[in-house]
């Protein structure tokens, strides 16, 4: 009886961390759509040009948001469960910078511009090749969770170091202006290349639902096998995704860091471990910070509008010294 009482008590806190999440991602969708230089009611356009600025700027701006910070708060709980490191995240780790390191060295190949779907391959075999060596390794007993986490900061650092150097012997103002993008920033994001959205949203819903095997996934590789899962095969399953998803969002936003950090690891502090639950409130936590961090950066300076990454990492940062100084990792 006490058993049932504490699992109703637990499946309620979830329930009020749904209603919480939907009611301010709402409330963050209204805000984005509304708030800018010109006010604009998202259900009454009052002419044109306001027709024109919600359509064509505001609504691919917030779903570009929404899906960006879905997936990388979904991720970095996957990781999280992934590599047994509660700081795990794909900023952090580095995977996010191999993507835009893939991203630049692409741009600089090829002679044209190339699509929004050649841009996600390219992002997504980066992350991948950075998931692939932050995994193995994690595989090694030699090398602790602290020795992992610095192996990924490095490994970004060395990819924005390259980066960094490209922009700067480049003549291309284009590429000049896409240091800038490179920062986080879903400003002049366009219906085509929302067209990733195709690919990226049913993977996001299938990773969204897959918390029963992620759970199985955490009680150890031999009682997850024992009680049928092939960990292997699923093992992969997550890396293939978590790269597509990463690097989708560095094809959209560039380089945005912490929201797959901090999300999953203030959830399970607050409500709990089941990733059931945890995966799905990720996703909707994320796409709310993401989209309010946005909307922000759009009005904290009147003449100027601040790159996204930014905002996240300003938001961020004192939240993961935190964790860092109360985490217990060797």
């Amino acid at each position: 009886m006490l058993l049932n009482e504490l699992m109703a008590r637990r499946q309620a806190r979830w329930r009020v961390g749904f209603l919480v999440a939907g009611l301010l991602l709402l409330i963050a969708a209204f805000l984005s759509l509304s708030v800018g230089e010109l006010f604009i009611w998202p259900w009454a356009p009052s002419g044109d040009l306001e027709q024109q600025l919600l359509v064509q700027l505001r609504m691919p701006r917030l779903l570009a948001a929404l899906t960006i910070g879905a997936s990388l708060a979904v991720s970095g709980a996957v990781l999280q469960v992934l590599l047994g490191n509660p700081l795990a995240e794909p900023g952090v780790l580095g995977i996010s910078g191999g993507a835009s390191l893939a991203l630049v060295i692409v741009l600089f190949v090829l002679p044209i511009a190339p699509s929004p779907i050649v841009m996600m391959i390219a992002a997504m075999l980066g992350a991948l090749c950075f998931t692939l060596i932050l995994v193995g390794l994690s595989r090694r007993r030699k090398v602790s969770t602290a020795r992992l986490l610095l192996i990924g900061v490095a490994l970004g650092i060395l990819s924005g170091a390259v980066v960094t150097w490209a922009f700067y012997f480049s003549d291309d103002l284009n590429l000049r202006m896409l240091m800038y993008w490179l920062m986080g920033s879903v400003a002049g994001v366009s219906w085509q290349q929302l067209v990733l959205l195709l690919v990226v949203s049913p993977v996001l819903v299938w990773l969204c639902l897959q918390g029963k095997k992620l759970d199985l996934l955490m009680l150890g590789e031999q009682q997850a096998k024992q009680l049928g899962l092939d960990v292997a095969a699923f093992r992969w399953r997550l890396i293939f995704i978590v790269s597509l998803l990463v690097g989708a969002s560095v094809a959209l936003g560039g380089v945005i860091g912490f929201i797959g950090l901090v999300i999953p690891h203030l959830l399970r502090l607050a409500l709990g471990t089941e990733n059931r639950y945890l995966l799905p409130l990720s996703a909707l936590f994320g796409a709310l910070l993401l989209a309010f961090a946005d909307t922000l950066s759009r009005i904290v300076l009147p003449s100027a509008e601040l790159p996204v990454g930014v905002v996240i990492t300003s938001l961020g940062a004192p939240v993961f010294i935190w964790m860092l100084l109360r985490s217990h990792i060797d």
